[in-house]
């Protein structure tokens, strides 16, 4: 999983924005997400340079480390350099799927006894873009660096591998010492493969962070300035289908309203964006050769996430009750109606790996402020003359983080400040850049309530690695692991690993769904809405634009070309 951190993100100021958008262009509008045709059936011309918005700069480019969660930064770069064993795409019918990469001359081998051990077999032609080959050492480079290097974002099933075989050159043999069921997204997900050619004996994260110049995909990072673009040219030696294009320019531009005057413009062709006000009133003035793409069943899912180590929130009656004074649903229509989401997630967890969930953990917990109340005057708070509930001398009051300057989340904020005033809870807001958000407030634990996004990258239902007590962060362990609520609760480290370890895929969903339930009964974080996606692109962008809920937006980005 990646942190959501789409810049000034995510979608609009009122759920009107968003059938605005739904509304306006062309009709390439895709209901069930099942992606947008070709926005030209002309044939895609070689040359060109497109220039797209993108509403995050990265914090780096080092995808290993706790600074390389951004969404963006793995839809710009790392999906169009890094090599993947695995990506996932839709089949005929829709659904998404691991499909073997190009890298790899086969379908990689699987065996389950005595242990889990896979074989992957490269392809002779899959090499770096300085031509030397992509072998077995890279893969094992790959597994020690998550295992046993720095400031490590996710190690999740990497822990499991025993060793990596690569006296083969061509044949990376992965050993594991215990069952790891979701191995395809190892040597992919978010991470990748490294090349250990360049990176052995260096510290990887000084040799990545600001940008690297190796690839295996089809594009190359020609330059980074920071506060203002990345720019990809092609890889010379990629071993697919060259890119059309001569260069791709991803324009900084964190603030929406400026972004969509930039497309309105021409100054950019592609957005991904999340329409707001003065956005609205561009669309409504007319956006002639826009085409479009809106998806709603996608990889993403919103949620207030509580740090369950800091109070009020260690209490685990105040979060019942916090559970009780707020209105999901009322939040959710608000917002997203325009798309027909009306009703708020029950579950933790986006909605392409529902099968492993139970999508009605959390139905219970619905506007009640007398059960609210019985719960808190249970637990000894009393509410004053103010209206807000104390105990010990102590309000209960507490202060929600989001990403500074997105007024979707703002709007968020506001609405449920009321709730929640009305209620009895006493909620400050205060914001911040989004950097320092999810680079050192949230993973230190600075915080008491979080509202982001987590975006899958890929298809793996295991939320482990945001629950299980062995990934809470801490000065020990260099802030590693994505446990950011600090989570701790052993009925559900225990479900959670038999997600994340048994082979038997109906024991896996219905550990899922009984995780599901612990977290709703512990209350450890509220979920509240899937959101949706918009792309919208100048129809001058030919070839088949589409988004992918996981590997992002510009997945094909190598397929695509602009008209002359």
């Amino acid at each position: 999983m990646r942190k959501q951190r789409r810049g000034a993100q995510l979608f609009c100021l009122l759920f009107t924005s968003v059938l605005l958008v739904a509304a306006c262009s062309s009709d390439k509008k895709s209901p069930t997400g099942a992606g947008a045709s070709s926005s030209s059936s002309e044939v895609v011309p070689q040359g060109g340079t497109l220039v797209i918005g993108a509403e995050q700069e990265p914090d780096c480019a080092d995808w290993f480390g706790t600074c390389g969660g951004s969404s963006w930064g793995f839809w710009m770069m790392n999906v169009n350099t890094m090599p993947r064993a695995f990506d996932v795409v839709k089949d005929s019918s829709g659904t998404y799927v691991f499909k073997a990469n190009i890298m790899l001359k086969s379908e990689p081998k699987l065996e389950t006894t005595p242990k889990q051990k896979v074989t992957y077999e490269i392809a002779d032609n899959a090499v770096w873009n300085d031509n030397t080959p992509i072998t077995s050492t890279d893969f094992k480079y790959t597994w020690d660096q998550v295992v046993n290097g720095k400031d490590i974002y996710d190690k999740t099933g990497y822990t499991n591998i025993e060793s990596v075989d690569d006296s083969n050159p061509k044949v990376a043999v992965v050993t594991f010492s215990s069952t790891y069921p979701d191995w395809k997204q190892l040597f992919a997900g978010g991470y990748g493969i490294l090349p250990s050619h360049i990176l052995q004996g260096k510290d990887r994260d000084t040799e990545m962070k600001d940008g690297y110049k190796f690839s295996a995909g089809p594009f190359v990072i020609d330059s980074w300035v920071k506060g203002d673009s990345i720019t990809l040219v092609p890889n010379p030696n990629f071993f697919g289908p060259k890119p059309h294009l001569d260069k791709v320019v991803f324009k900084i531009q964190a603030d929406t309203s400026a972004e969509f005057q930039a497309f309105k413009a021409g100054e950019v062709s592609v957005v991904y964006p999340q329409p707001q006000l003065d956005a609205v009133d561009a669309i409504n003035a007319g956006l002639p050769g826009v085409e479009k793409e809106i998806s709603v069943d996608t990889g993403n899912f919103e949620s207030l996430w509580i740090n369950n180590s800091k109070a009020p929130f260690d209490d685990k009656i105040v979060r019942q009750a916090f559970g009780f004074s707020i209105d999901r649903d009322a939040m959710v229509k608000r917002l997203f109606g325009g798309l027909g989401v009306d009703k708020a997630l029950n579950v933790v967890n986006a909605k392409i790996v529902k099968a492993y969930s139970d999508e009605n953990a959390f139905s219970s917990y619905k506007l009640d402020l007398t059960k609210a109340d019985q719960l808190l005057t249970g637990d000894g708070w009393a509410k004053g003359a103010d209206g807000i509930y104390a105990k010990g001398g102590q309000r209960l009051a507490f202060t929600i983080k989001s990403t500074a300057g997105n007024k979707r989340r703002e709007l968020t904020e506001q609405i449920l400040q009321e709730q929640l005033k009305t209620a009895g809870f006493e909620m400050t807001i205060e914001n911040a850049k989004a950097g320092d958000l999810f680079g050192s407030i949230l993973p230190q634990g600075d915080f008491q309530m979080g509202l982001y996004a987590q975006v899958l990258t890929s298809l793996v239902p295991g939320n482990c690695t945001l629950f299980c007590s062995t990934n809470i962060p801490t000065a020990d362990n260099g802030f590693s692991g994505n446990n950011w609520t600090r989570s701790n609760v052993a009925d559900l480290d225990t479900q959670l690993k038999i997600v994340d370890s048994s082979l038997d895929e109906n024991a896996r969903m219905a550990a899922g769904k009984a995780a599901d339930k612990i977290v709703a009964d512990n209350a450890l974080t509220f979920p509240l809405d899937p959101l949706p996606n918009t792309l919208l692109w100048s129809s001058k962008v030919l070839g088949p634009v589409q988004d992918n809920g996981v590997l992002g937006p510009f997945f094909n980005l190598a397929e695509w070309g602009v008209a002359a």
